[in-house]
């Protein structure tokens, strides 16, 4: 018979295996509880965990049971709550967290692992938006399999598009895709502000922020009046990938937003005709820059022509072959990303009064 206090120490240093890390840094709620002749064990997570529930409830049980439970049944539910941002910028009052996906370079599939990310966190249980931060150069209307136009319910705010269970908002569903947008800095960074807060985001877990190449304007105006919870950073293994991936680091350091992780896309390529693998832009380069900076490898993603296909038809690959290998890495990274999302400190901003000083 195990006492409160040995069930949760039993449950805290349980290794989640999709994780790989013990459920304790994440700060679950722990309940444990008799009823009857069963012993009942309630756990709330602070990230998703749909796609693997079943089988996490079963190991845990088989861990209390090794450990002297008798009789035990595990429930557990998942709670996602807001995070701290940066000091001094206002939480979105339907956006619990905001998580920005950057690269520093153009052309290392960041966008496709943004909806595939965004698309991932749904399938594991959470609310989902992803913004099309690239005004230059929106990706995500076509990646969705979309082109309707926002409407205004209110002639105030705007609805954002839903498409495979995620709201999206993106200037590609304002303008024609083939529309140059020939705008400078200032009208850039005002259009992605508006597009953030002028949107009617559904009492959101997750806005997954697509970010533009580059450490300039928009990232700037990330950094300084979007409230961030934390940070992806995407690369290939190649070494000129590698250089701006750490300029993205770096700048998100500056600024004081938590890099959750490195993701290396294109890490390895499988021939489709012969079975052969080949290291096509080097290799172990995102792991080496997890190590240089203390950041966590997320994971990897192969050089895959199915990759590009699903993206280009407008059908992701979480979506188009959700039981494939390509969606079970991307369901895998979504699970450590949101996982350690989970080990930041909350927001207690809402919970204090405004405080008004009046001189009579």
């Amino acid at each position: 018979m195990l006492d409160k206090t040995q069930v949760e120490q039993v449950v805290n240093d349980f290794l989640d295996p999709s994780t790989d890390m013990k459920l304790g840094e994440t700060k679950p709620a722990i309940k444990s509880e008799q009823d009857g002749d069963k012993h009942i064990v309630k756990i709330v997570l602070g990230y998703p965990v749909k796609g693997y529930v079943e089988q996490l409830q079963t190991e845990l049980a088989a861990a209390l049971t090794k450990a002297g439970a008798e009789n035990v049944a595990v429930t557990i539910e998942t709670k996602v709550t807001k995070h701290k941002v940066q000091q001094g910028v206002p939480a979105l009052e339907n956006v619990k967290n905001i998580i920005a996906v950057a690269s520093g370079k153009g052309g290392v599939g960041k966008s496709t692992t943004s909806v595939n990310l965004a698309l991932a966190l749904a399938a594991e249980g959470a609310r989902v938006g992803i913004l099309d931060a690239d005004i230059y150069g929106p990706s995500q209307p076509r990646m969705l399999g979309t082109t309707k136009r926002p409407e205004s319910e209110d002639g105030k705010s705007i609805e954002p598009i839903e498409s495979y269970g995620v709201q999206s908002m993106s200037i590609g569903f304002l303008i024609d895709e083939e529309e140059p947008m020939i705008w400078r800095g200032p009208m850039v960074t005002q259009a992605l502000q508006q597009m953030l807060g002028d949107t009617n985001w559904k009492e959101l877990d997750y806005l997954v922020i697509d970010l533009p190449p580059g450490t300039g304007d928009i990232q700037l105006t990330l950094s300084q009046k979007v409230p961030v919870s934390g940070a992806v950073i995407v690369t290939t293994p190649q070494d000129i990938s590698l250089l701006d991936a750490r300029k993205a680091f770096k700048m998100f350091e500056k600024v004081n937003v938590p890099v959750l992780g490195v993701i290396e896309n294109m890490s390895t390529h499988i021939c489709s005709q012969c079975g052969h693998e080949e290291h096509i832009f080097g290799s172990g380069g995102g792991a080496r820059m997890a190590e240089q900076y203390d950041l966590n490898m997320l994971g990897s993603l192969p050089l895959d022509i199915k990759i590009r296909e699903d993206a280009d038809s407008g059908q992701p690959s979480v979506v188009t072959n959700p039981d494939g290998d390509i969606a079970m890495a991307y369901r895998q990274i979504a699970r450590r990303v949101s996982a350690r999302l989970a080990m930041q400190g909350k927001d207690y901003s809402g919970a204090f009064p405004n405080i008004v000083i009046k001189n009579d």
